[in-house]
Formats: structure tokens, sequence, C-alpha cells
């Protein structure tokens, strides 16, 4: 993937593979290939015709001209074009149509593949590398896929076929045409072999520009750029890739033109080059005697030899070029997605799921995991993984992102987990879902292991809302429906009158039918929220996660949300994720994590009185004042005193 070149064994499995494409068109493939014989046998048949007009219509000697002969002779000449035109055209039309077919089934099976892989590869891999090997790469096949294979065959049948009427009218005259044929060959496999080293740092280059494009020209990378001031810079990074890119695309275009020039010289020089070995012969009385008629017949065939012979040559530097596109596209689709159904993976019907989470000794790293068998426990067993010696997380130098993490959610509960940044609060949300599985332990919901539940009916059962909600550059219904897709525009308005935000979208210029912007940006962040609200809402599902969802938003704002996410939490079991302290105090339990671990667990009021690392995280927020937020019996102070109620 790197510009390597390609090894002999390794180019041989792509050809099968590109092959097996165009497997579920072998149908149309052979009647292209019929077509294809027709229209190549027929383009034999004038050049053997004008020998015959030659020798036999105008110059047979006594009684020539024939003129009977010549007008069917010629009109034959003119139905063969037509014929062979006729159906050349719909070879041309079969064949695109196969060729697209191709296309559209290469880039859905990529993009497909993509869908499946895990966040731990997008989380490695550049949006735009990715937009490139599905635009710049699958596009770069495109006429290899749509044109190639029928040129190819065209022409080889052209050749074949003319090369057995040269041998007929002179065999002397085809092996002088023929003799630098091989050396033409090798130089174009060289020539190929060349390009396609170019062609793959190329298509190296055009990532990088997509994914400079991506980055930079995106709403938050233009406003990123215009904060510090570094248009200029990014404007200059593009501008070197650019030139490369340029220059690449020059260097492409250029390798092996001098060689087709010298090609294309010498087959134009061969009809003289035969007239005069050709008078050589007449002249010595040596050899087969040569009339007019074949003369004419044989150059004739030689200018239709010397075309499809380039052409094969051409098309063979095209092919050896394709083949390094073939298999930056390859790579992609033979990346093993890590997150997958298990074979006897269950459906949980979402109606009987109480949403009891059981973590039993979770342990878990980002990085490449080493364990020894005796760590890794079975799927479903919740037996406690022994601790790890010496293991640490590439990424952050820490032998666990996750270590010995154990804790039990109950049906309907609020749960919040809080911590330090980097203590794993986020890791352990993204572990219900399945959006990473466990390096060892089990992730649980109602007994069964998250690992032996189908991921669809996992994906119904989990709502999640984050702290920066993702919105399409679409409309605020479409943005909604994303949830799901057959809802009626009275739930989509009833799940926005939950989560606060009907009115607002009244306000809008057109209602539910306003484009709320890339990435949401005509949207305040409170509006966000809600409309991210009240699109799990309409999912409706058991499990609820709020992933840092009030933690970017003022006050007034975080009220709103605050208050919008009651019904949403209602009846359902819910893991809150927070920094500011003030969202999670009516927390039936709250997990404290630091490092990985759980440290302290308990209520607010029973973690305040232990004094330990909440009780420090609550001073350093709060200090002596009143906090913002409203339990559900009455204010209270930093130091846990209820003004009013009881908390």
């Amino acid at each position: 993937m790197n510009g390597q070149p390609v090894r002999p064994e390794a180019e041989a499995r792509l050809l099968p593979r590109i092959a097996e494409l165009f497997r579920p068109y072998r149908v149309q493939v052979l009647l292209v290939a019929l077509a294809i014989l027709v229209t190549s046998g027929l383009g034999v048949v004038n050049p053997l015709l004008i020998r015959t007009v030659f020798d036999e219509a105008l110059f047979c000697g006594a009684g020539c001209p024939d003129l009977d002969l010549l007008a069917r002779l010629v009109a034959l000449m003119a139905a063969v074009p037509i014929v062979g035109g006729a159906i050349g055209v719909g070879q041309t039309y079969l064949a695109n149509r196969v060729g697209q077919r191709v296309m559209q089934d290469l880039r859905d099976r990529l993009y497909a593949h993509l869908q499946r892989m895990s966040l731990r590869f997008f989380t490695a891999t550049r949006t735009g590398e990715i937009q490139s090997r599905l635009a710049n790469d699958v596009g770069g096949v495109q006429s290899v896929v749509t044109d190639t294979a029928a040129t190819v065959l065209a022409n080889v049948v052209i050749v074949a076929s003319t090369l057995i009427a040269m041998f007929v009218i002179s065999w002397p005259l085809t092996v002088l045409s023929l003799l630098l044929t091989p050396l033409f060959a090798w130089l174009t496999y060289r020539v190929g072999k060349t390009r396609r080293q170019v062609v793959e740092v190329t298509q190296q280059s055009k990532a990088e520009m997509s994914a400079i494009t991506q980055e930079t020209l995106s709403v938050s990378g233009v406003l990123l750029a215009k904060v510090f001031g570094r248009q200029q810079d990014e404007i200059e990074r593009f501008r070197r890739e650019n030139r490369r890119l340029a220059e690449l695309q020059v260097r492409q275009q250029m390798i092996g033109q001098g060689f087709f020039a010298v090609v294309q010289a010498f087959f134009s020089i061969m009809p003289a080059l035969v007239y005069l070995v050709a008078g050589y012969l007449l002249a010595s009385g040596r050899g087969p005697a040569i009339s007019a008629g074949t003369l004419v017949a044989f150059t004739t065939l030689q200018t239709r030899l010397f075309f499809p012979v380039g052409q094969l040559l051409r098309v063979s530097v095209e092919v050896q070029s394709s083949l390094a596109l073939f298999r930056r596209i390859f790579d992609y689709l033979d990346l093993t997605p890590e997150i997958v159904d298990a074979p006897d993976a269950v459906a949980l019907p979402a109606e009987s799921v109480r949403g009891r989470i059981r973590f039993r000794h979770v342990y878990f790293t980002y990085g490449e995991t080493r364990l020894p068998p005796s760590l890794v426990a079975p799927v479903g067993d919740g037996r406690r993984s022994p601790e790890p010696d010496g293991h640490h997380d590439e990424a952050t130098g820490r032998p666990w992102i996750l270590e010995d993490v154990d804790f039990e959610i109950e049906p309907g509960q609020l749960v919040a987990l809080v911590g330090p940044s980097g203590a794993g609060k986020t890791t352990i949300s993204y572990l219900i879902p399945r959006l990473y599985d466990v390096t060892a332990g089990a992730v649980e919901i109602d007994g069964v292991d998250v690992r032996n539940i189908q991921l669809a009916s996992l994906t119904r059962l989990i709502g999640m809302v984050t702290q920066e909600p993702y919105l399409f550059h679409a409309s605020v219904r479409d943005n909604l429906l994303y949830a799901r897709p057959d809802a009626t525009q009275e739930e989509i308005e009833q799940a926005a009158r939950l989560a606060l935000i009907h009115d607002r979208i009244l306000e809008l210029d057109q209602g539910y039918d306003t484009v709320v912007g890339e990435r949401g940006y005509r949207m305040s962040g409170g509006e966000k929220q809600r409309l991210a609200i009240a699109r799990v809402i309409l999912k409706d599902p058991r499990i609820l996660i709020l992933d840092e969802a009030t933690s970017s938003l003022d006050t007034a704002s975080e009220r709103l949300v605050q208050r919008a996410l009651q019904p949403v939490m209602a009846g359902r079991t819910t893991i809150a994720i927070a920094h500011r302290l003030s969202t999670i105090l009516n927390a039936d339990v709250i997990f404290v994590i630091d490092r990985g671990r759980i440290v302290e667990r308990g209520t607010h009021r029973e973690l305040l009185e232990r004094g330990g690392l909440y009780a420090q995280l609550y001073r350093q927020q709060f200090g002596e004042g009143l906090i913002e937020a409203r339990c559900q019996d009455g204010l209270v102070l930093a130091s846990g005193q209820v003004i009013a109620g009881e908390a």
C-alpha cells in the first residue's frame, strides 16, 4: 500500500479476482464476445475482396473489367461495414452496460464493507483517504472495466484473423512485418511496470489531496483556520501537494510516449518496406509471384493489423497501471471487520428487554492485544480474568484503558460515570453497543453477553446522545427520521415537543423542512442537542447513554436540555457521563472512574461524605457556592447541604 512493487504471485492472484467481478454477467459477456468475433471476422472480408476486385474484376486480362462481377463485389464490400457497424453499436452498448454494472457492484461492495468496519478503523484512518479509495481508485479502473476487456478481445480476434489472412496471401511478407513484434512486447511490459509504480504513488497523492480538502474545507476546518489565521498556510499546503500531484500525472502520461512514437513510426514505415521487398522479389525473379491485387490486399491487411497491435500494446500498459488501483481497492476489501455477529448470536425482542447491564471484570485496550490464553474469558463466562503482567496500551502508555471494571446497573436506574478526562468513561459507554469489544471479561444485557446478541438487535435497544451530536446537511425532518424512517409527522412533532425544540423549529424559515447546514451549523449548541434528544425519543431505546450531553452548553441551554432529557430517561436504564457534576446529582448511583478503574461508588451525598476523589472534583467545580442544578426535592449547596427538600 506504500508504493512497493507488486510481487508476481500477488499480481497473479489479482487477475482471477478481477475476472470474478464479471461472473454475475457472464451471459452478457458471452454475447459481447460473440459480437466481437462476428465484427472482427467481418473486418477481414473486405481486404480479401480487394484482391478479387483487382485480380478478377479489374485486371483479369481479356474481357476485363468485368462490370457485373465488380458491381457484386462492390455491393458486398458496402454491406460488410454496414452490418459490422450495426453489430458494433449493440456490442458497445452491452459492453458499457456490463462495465458500469461491475463498477456499481464494486462501489457498493466497498462502501458496504467500510460500513461494517469497526470504529477503531475510522479513528485510525483519515476520512479523505477513505473517500479517495471510493472515488479516485474505483474511478481510475472504470475505463479498464468498461472498455478494456472488450478492446482486448476485439483486437486479439482482429490480429488473429488478420495474421491468418496475411499468411494465406504471403508468408514471407508476414514474417517481415512481425520481425520486431517480440521486442515491442517486451518493451511494453517494462513500460507498464514503470507506469504502474508511478500510478500507485499518484493515487497516494490524490488521497492526500482528498484528506486535505476534507479536513480544511469543512465548516470546522475553515473556522479553525480563520480563528488561528492559518488560511495562507493551508493554501500553501494545498499548493505543495497539488504541485506534486500535477508533476506525477505528467510523468504518468509521458511514460512510454517515446516508445509508442517509435512503434507508430515503425508501423507507418512497414507498408513502404513491403513495397520495397516485393519490388526486389519481382526484379530478381526469386520467391513466389506477387500480383498487384495480392500486394494491395496485403498492405491493406497490414494496416489493419498494426492498429490493433498498437492498441494492445497501449492497453497492456493501462492494464498494468490499473493493477495498482485494483490492489488498493482489494486491500480495503480484505480488511476483516472486528465487530461481527457470532454464529449463534440471538435477537433480543425490545419489548421483553428489562435493561439490566452488567460489566464482569472488564479489561480493555485500544492497542494491539497480546494476551495469554489464561487471561481471555470465553464469551458469556463471568469469571474474573487474571490480572495481566506488564501489558500497556500503546496510545497512552497506561497498563489498560479499563482495568477490572465490575459493576451492575438495575433496570430503569439512572447511573452516572464521573472522573477526570481520559479516565475511561466514554470507553465504558462504547463497550455496551459494541462499538468496541472487550479485551477480557464480559458486558451483559439482561444476562446475555453483548457479543452473543445480534448487532441489529443490539442497535435497536440502545440510544446515544453525545457531546457533539452529528446532523446531516439535510432538513430537520430528515435528521429526525434518521432514527426511525417510518415515523409519522405526528410522531416527529411529539418527539420534538418532548425535547422542547418543536416551537423553535416552527420559528425557522421552512419549519421542519429547513436545511440545518453542514453539521447543523445553522443551529445553536443547545438546539442541536435537543434535536439529537428528539431523534433518540423517536428511536425509543430501552437503554439510553448520555455522553457529555450538556458539557459544552451555557447554563440556560443546559437547563433546557436537562428538562428535555427528563421524559426521555423515565422508565429507561440510563448511563450519564458528565464532567459537570451538576448534571448527575439525581443519579441512583455514581461510579467514579480514575485511570481505568472504578475507585468509588455511591450516591451524591454518600460520596461527598466519604471525602474521596468525587468530593475533590465537586469542590474544584463549585467551591463553596450554589450549584446550578436542581435535585428532585430541592436545591443543594456545594457541601451537599439541602436548602429545600431532601437530596
